[in-house]
């Protein structure tokens, strides 16, 4: 059964709620993403793109990220048969990551990418600024335009990468194979389809995952979106089209540990959301 997630107004995630002022109310009646019969003109509560897929990597060479987590990899708008659009503005393709958000009050969204939304070289900013780029720009809700005449740049991309951690929080990939028995190992392999259905028990819907030679490498959730992407619904979904990939693993892979200088632990920073989430106030594997 599909599970749903509701994303509730990001207003917690910065420190004035200003910042945001204008943005449109959605009504409450719109379709999902990808189901609806006829098309909404709204495109400012309707991801017209469809799908969404939160993907996720597990790197060990070198060590990127926590031990006990997976990293983020992007927050990727595709079109409901499976292809995807890409830079879709370049007027918008901001090289101050770090900087909007501090700025703009979001620097709790800021700290968890610090730890979660690790570049594999160690360029960070330079990752954010690409995905933002050539993903983030292509969602209609994250729009000039939907924040009204008081848009300052900016303040989508701040939308973008604070929709983006705390859809990751939502799925702690390494919690659901730790509670199914798969746990990193230097020496043990697990059948390709545990680790899949395992995944796929806690989601609700299928997912995608990917290898490096036999090493379990990544992850990507789909979902479609009812409202905007900064405050609408996720409903997990079956991956679709040229996205429902099988993926490049053998029946048996490894899963293994992050270990060395580089290995940090996040348990005293990464608490993994329930689902759904609870109100508060306010195609290509690699580095797509």
């Amino acid at each position: 059964m599909a599970s749903l997630r509701t994303l509730a107004p990001l207003a917690a995630f910065v420190a004035s709620a200003t910042a945001f002022t204008g943005l449109k109310t959605c009504d409450a009646d719109l379709p999902m993403s990808c189901q609806n019969d006829t098309a909404v003109e709204d495109t400012c509560c309707f991801v017209t793109s469809g799908e969404i897929l939160l993907t996720q990597f597990w790197d060990t060479e070198p060590v990127t990220g926590p031990a006990d987590s997976w990293t983020i990899h992007g927050l990727w708008p595709n079109y409901c048969g499976g292809d995807y659009p890409s830079n879709c503005d370049s007027d918008r393709e901001y090289t101050n990551i770090t900087d909007i958000l501090t700025e703009g009050g979001a620097k709790e969204t800021l700290a968890e990418m610090e730890k979660y939304w690790k570049d594999y070289e160690g360029d960070d900013e330079s990752f954010w600024e690409h995905e933002w780029g050539k993903h983030g720009t292509c969602v209609s809700t994250l729009e000039p335009e939907c924040y009204g005449a008081g848009f300052e740049p900016g303040q989508d991309a701040i939308h973008y990468f604070a929709t983006t951690v705390k859809l990751f929080k939502s799925l702690p990939t390494h919690k659901w194979l730790a509670d199914a028995g798969i746990t990193p190992s230097a020496s043990e392999k697990y059948p390709f389809k545990d680790v899949k259905a395992a995944l796929e028990k806690q989601h609700g819907a299928s997912v995608s995952l990917s290898c490096d030679g036999d090493k379990l490498n990544e992850v990507w959730y789909a979902f479609n979106v009812k409202g905007s992407l900064q405050e609408g619904e996720f409903k997990a979904v079956d991956l679709s089209g040229s996205t429902s990939i099988a993926g490049d693993c053998s029946d048996q892979i490894s899963y293994p540990p992050k270990t060395g200088a580089n290995a940090t632990r996040s348990a005293s920073g990464f608490k993994p959301q329930t689902r759904p989430f609870k109100p508060l106030e306010p195609v290509n594997v690699g580095q797509n």
